[in-house]
């Protein structure tokens, strides 16, 4: 089959074992992103397969009408950058394995990667020290200070045992359904949304994005944080009502932000005044960005193709495509 990869900018995935799954199929590796449908079109005119490579490149209705080769989109995890319903109309079967049983470990690490290199002053005092200037300030130990971790799910426990290696408390708040797992597990759940927020030295989100959570959390939950608190978010920008971030830096609660994603990606203009602000910190949505993890995701993906191919197709969105017209 004619395998198209979306986005590799790295060129990471020829080098990895997963590429070998592939190794039956004419594959095009695109190591550069593309925003222009029409151009997009025309790379992809005789792909009968597309691999996607997480959210970097939207896949629309008019996209799919400009491809009537495509019978496949391959992926892993969620795909609100997917028009499913286009895909169906269009007799394109998405698959996409959601991995239920296993963490991002890598997002984990890198969550509690920024909650260190905030409350330690990281960058600052590496670039103070580089500049000939030492010392630049006085950061804070995480020990007996209170995380405070948004969303009761995998990456969320993965950051919690790192944090209690660390010797910080955790209290968590969730869905009513995530809550109830807490507290049936448990662990320390907050008293209210409200205490959840003040009390907390650092918060943490890993919640899904979804159409109910989208902007969830606003400018009256960072009024609430104290002025010398973090808030992280290594999991979607769009969780963070637009503008109220900035909103609340510039108020000074919280007092510091650490993020690895932003509401415009790729983010490129050094001015954008979120990107500049002094109390933020920030990563280029790297949370999946390991060898490791893209060598677990997309051998995931590349079984999907090759169960496609064999004519018994795995982890399926739509399958009303594939029953129907298989």
């Amino acid at each position: 089959m004619k395998v198209h990869i979306l986005d590799d900018w790295f060129d990471t995935l020829r080098g990895l074992p997963c590429f070998e799954l592939l190794n039956e199929h004419d594959v095009t590796v695109w190591t550069d992103h593309v925003e222009d449908e029409a151009v997009l079109a025309e790379r992809l005119a005789d792909a009968e397969v597309l691999v996607l490579f997480r959210e970097r490149t939207r896949i629309t209705r008019s996209l799919l009408d400009r491809l009537p080769n495509l019978r496949l989109i391959s992926q892993r995890s969620v795909y609100p950058h997917v028009d499913v319903p286009a895909c169906t109309d269009t007799g394109v079967l998405l698959c996409s394995n959601m991995h239920s049983d296993t963490p991002s470990y890598a997002a984990a690490e890198l969550t509690f990667g920024l909650i260190l290199a905030a409350m330690r002053q990281i960058p600052a005092q590496m670039a103070s020290a580089k500049a000939g200037h030492w010392q630049m300030g006085v950061g804070k130990t995480l020990r007996n200070r209170t995380l405070g971790l948004y969303g009761y799910g995998r990456i969320g426990r993965e950051v919690a045992n790192y944090a209690s290696a660390f010797g910080m408390r955790v209290i968590w708040w969730s869905s009513d359904s995530g809550r109830a797992r807490a507290v049936a597990d448990g662990v320390k759940v907050a008293n209210s949304r409200e205490a959840f927020f003040a009390d907390s030295d650092v918060v943490s989100v890993h919640v899904r994005l979804k159409p109910e959570t989208r902007g969830i959390i606003t400018g009256a939950e960072f009024e609430r944080m104290q002025p010398g608190a973090l808030f992280v978010n290594t999991s979607r920008a769009g969780l963070v009502a637009s503008g109220a971030l900035l909103a609340g830096l510039n108020a000074g609660r919280p007092g510091m932000a650490a993020v690895d994603v932003f509401d415009s990606e790729p983010l490129t203009d050094p001015t954008d005044p979120l990107l500049a602000h002094p109390n933020l910190i920030c990563t280029p949505h790297i949370g999946f960005v390991t060898e490791d993890e893209f060598d677990l995701q997309f051998t995931d993906i590349f079984e999907q193709v090759n169960a496609y191919a064999a004519q018994r197709p795995i982890h399926m969105i739509n399958p009303e495509v594939w029953s129907g017209g298989a």
